[in-house]
């Protein structure tokens, strides 16, 4: 049973890893191409972009304990 449920948690820790990574993709595309409407935010806006990408990458690469 528990490596059933391990599967399961394992591919949802995945899934929320691309998912947590293409908002983090597209954010970052979003700040690059308005960069002259953001103004001063625009350095915000791709720190919280890197941040989310690093995020994503992470879920993806690290195995979790079983």
């Amino acid at each position: 049973m528990s490596e059933e449920s391990s599967f399961w948690i394992n591919l949802a820790e995945k899934l929320l890893g691309l998912l947590v990574l293409a908002i983090g993709a597209i954010m970052l595309y979003f700040t690059a191409t308005s960069a002259g409407n953001l103004n001063v935010f625009t350095g915000f806006f791709v720190f919280l972009s890197v941040v989310m990408i690093v995020i994503g990458l992470f879920l993806l690469i690290v195995r979790p304990s079983e």
